[in-house]
């Protein structure tokens, strides 16, 4: 598979995520049940307001530095604006996390949608390339309540914050593009190929998106 970062960040993210693998499997327990219980705080509580989000996956495993992976969570994207009325603002997608802000008539059915399609199609690919590493961390990952898969993809909760303003909106936006660059990884937000900062700059994004100015 093609590196969508540049190999030495993905070697930093291997070594302190993959490489530690002997360390950190084990099975959920007590720190699942604490982030269910905390994620109440972040529940989208007007379902047609634009909100802040946050998708995490299971132990922040660099999944997303192929780009293979992003393409999928790029394709719903594109289908939940087309099909389901989905406002995206603004996204960026980082090694192991996203975060976008949105808006739609039921943006918790969307944002269920984008997790059980992303998921489902991201485990599928790592099955047929044999990630067998990577498979065998989602499941341990798993909830023990949760019969009804084999794996884990995304953390629980969404960290969804409702956006109250236009200062507001702007400041999440330039949080979401700074997102890169608080990293080291590039000099300028646009330098970044998966987020929207081209798309506030005039050029082509990789996928469409709604401009908030």
């Amino acid at each position: 598979m093609q590196n969508a970062l540049p190999p030495s960040c993905l070697r930093s993210f291997l070594r302190s995520s993959v490489g530690t693998q002997a360390s950190t499997l084990q099975r959920p327990g007590a720190e699942h049940a604490r982030l269910l219980m905390s994620r109440s705080r972040y529940l989208i509580t007007e379902p047609d307001k634009p909100h802040f989000l946050t998708c995490t996956v299971v132990e922040w495993l660099p999944v997303f530095s192929f780009p293979e992976n992003v393409d999928l969570l790029l394709e719903s994207w594109r289908f939940l604006r087309e099909r389901m009325g989905l406002r995206l603002y603004g996204y960026v997608v980082m090694e192991n996390h996203l975060h976008f802000v949105a808006q739609a008539d039921h943006l918790d059915k969307c944002l269920a949608s984008f997790k059980s399609f992303t998921a489902r199609r991201i485990i599928s690919q790592l099955e047929r390339n044999g990630a067998e590493s990577l498979l065998m961390r989602l499941s341990w990952s798993k909830m023990t309540f949760k019969a009804d898969r084999e794996h884990q993809f995304w953390q629980e909760g969404s960290h969804a914050e409702l956006v109250l303003s236009d200062s507001m909106m702007r400041e999440k936006l330039e949080y979401i593009h700074g997102n890169p660059l608080r990293r080291g990884y590039i000099d300028r937000a646009e330098q970044w190929r998966y987020s929207s900062a081209r798309n506030y700059i005039g050029e082509p994004g990789l996928i469409e998106i709604d401009r908030w100015w």
